[in-house]
């Protein structure tokens, strides 16, 4: 039933990691190779400018004598082509594959040029040991820092070993022995000693190192998605950005963590994606996939939206103009007009669940979001045991009065009374009823006669418009549109009365571009932040 995903444990176990040629791999080699590169051209950098500076203040008649000797011209060599390289890093972005051979042979080229160094090196200096411990130290720094399978990174050890080995025997060829028994074979075999424990070591640590990134690298797949940054959170788990591995498709990943939750909401989680995933109308977020992962990680893939929240818009954007409200509006009782005709409702409309976007060109184009407290009026018992219809939900401001005080006799026309609640939230720029408590705010759904909205503005309001937020607020059911469908058509005569054009909204947009182009994008707006910006779903519901 649920896609298969490979346990992050099988590849932390092996000793060579599953290869992983995709655009994620390469970027992060790029970036660690480049950070690896450059750190070699300070180094060797460095160490040229102290030489330089030390031989001008204690001896300055052998500057150029000393910088003419092939070990200096070595070392000027390899700081300016390590220089040179990290330019080319910075400026092309080879495939993975080429990477691991600029890295295999950048690591190459220095331990032919520090063999060569001491090759060329005075008698007498014993070269051979500086150019060894510099061998090592660049060998674990690039294990350390380059992400690379263990087998690739012992290869790279030992074929680094070699030069350094061979230019340290010819040195020694010159070099007085203390007695008989040193002789050059003899201490290049002692040389061979150490350069094995450093492969060793720089093996170890690369595993260790590369182990690491495939666990996090497969800890950040579900199925057959890649997660990105979190863009959102709440009590019952976490959304990220996602992309698909192979149709590349922006997605939003809503994730369940078993930790945080119970069974029963982890079975309601599942019911959510399958009864929302029936829902196919434009204004509706799109579900793509669900699944489970081996560590029993519930979640399920969702079309990624650029846009706000109402509650962004009218906190950046204040009070919105009738015509836009009704364009606003028909969009959502659209999407709830096919809900409701599967048999199902929503019971948590409020400004936070309605996204408004621009999708295909098309500007101010309403999602509806989170059907997390979805219920199906023709469940069986056992579905509303899961969807806990006995208890207390929704958002109190946005809340029918029969949600209080039966709500295991609710019906669609929650939703018409809360979708009321977000138009007169929309026009005035507060909700219906407002209080200090849960309590108080019930009290006034239950007891008090909401005003109309051009009461509470104070100025007129298009009198059928007006009139059909009153007759959704009503507190009894049966004195508002019966369902959806009837709110839709009480709409469409309400929009020849202040009509939003196309032009009107694809100039607000403008606008809106233009004047958040600089403002760094809220992924997830919530209640707290009311930040304009960039938001999949609302807060998480339970």
């Amino acid at each position: 039933m649920f896609p298969e995903t490979t346990p992050a444990l099988a590849n932390v176990l092996h000793w060579a990691s599953r290869p992983t040629d995709d655009a994620e791999t390469q970027r992060l080699l790029r970036r660690r190779l480049l950070v690896y590169v450059r750190m070699v051209a300070m180094l060797f950098g460095g160490l040229y400018l102290l030489g330089a500076v030390s031989l001008l203040c204690l001896a300055p008649g052998q500057f150029i004598s000393v910088h003419a000797h092939p070990s200096k011209i070595i070392n000027l060599a390899l700081t300016l082509g390590a220089f040179g390289f990290v330019l080319f890093l910075r400026r092309v972005a080879p495939s993975e594959g080429a990477l691991r051979a600029l890295d295999g042979g950048f690591a190459f080229t220095i331990a032919i040029a520090i063999g060569v160094g001491s090759a060329t090196a005075p008698a007498g200096y014993h070269f051979e040991v500086i150019a060894l411990l510099v061998m090592i130290f660049l060998l674990v720094l690039r294990a350390a820092l380059v992400p690379s399978r263990p087998s690739f990174t012992a290869m790279v050890s030992i074929g680094c070993s070699l030069p350094i080995l061979i230019g340290a025997y010819v040195q020694l060829q010159g070099t007085p022995m203390p007695n008989e028994f040193m002789t050059p074979g003899v201490i290049v075999m002692a040389l061979s000693a150490w350069c094995a424990v450093a492969t060793a070591a720089t093996t170890v640590v690369s595993r260790v190192i590369y182990g690491l990134v495939t666990q996090v690298r497969d800890a950040q797949h579900l199925g057959r998605y890649t997660l990105g940054a979190k863009i959102g959170e709440g009590g019952m788990g976490e959304v990220y950005r996602a992309e698909h591995a192979m149709l590349r498709r922006p997605t939003a990943i809503k994730l369940l963590l078993p930790a945080k939750v119970s069974a029963s909401a982890l079975e309601r989680f599942e019911r959510e994606v399958q009864l929302t995933s029936r829902l196919s109308h434009p204004n509706t977020i799109a579900i793509y996939d669900y699944g489970r992962t081996p560590d029993g990680i519930f979640y399920y893939a969702m079309e990624y939206l650029d846009g706000l929240s109402l509650e962004s818009l009218l906190a950046s954007d204040g009070v919105q103009p009738s015509g836009r409200v009704v364009h606003i509006l028909l969009q959502a009782a659209g999407a709830l007009a096919e809900a409701h005709g599967i048999g199902l409702i929503h019971r948590d409309i409020k400004p936070a669940n309605i996204m408004l976007c621009e999708r295909g060109g098309m500007p101010d184009v309403v999602k509806v979001l989170d059907f997390g407290l979805v219920k199906n009026l023709d469940a069986g018992e056992g579905d509303v045991a899961l969807t806990n219809t006995n208890a207390l939900t929704g958002t109190p401001l946005y809340l029918a009065p029969e949600s209080i005080i039966r709500p295991d006799k609710i019906d669609a026309r929650i939703d018409i009374y809360a979708l009321g609640a977000v138009g007169y939230f929309l026009i005035t720029g507060t909700p219906p009823f407002t209080g200090h408590n849960v309590v108080e705010i019930a009290g006034h759904h239950l007891h008090t006669t909401p005003l109309s909205p051009s009461a509470r503005l104070g100025r007129a309001v298009p009198p059928k418009l007006d009139a059909l937020l009153v007759a959704c607020l009503a507190k009894d059911p049966e004195a508002r549109p019966r369902d959806a469908h009837a709110l839709l058509v009480a709409l469409l005569e309400c929009e020849t009365e202040s009509p939003w054009s196309g032009g009107d909204a694809r100039a607000w947009w403008s606008k809106w571009h233009e004047a958040h182009s600089n403002i760094p994008v809220a992924r997830h707006p919530t209640p707290v932040s009311n930040a304009p910006g960039d938001c999949v779903t609302s807060l998480f519901s339970g």
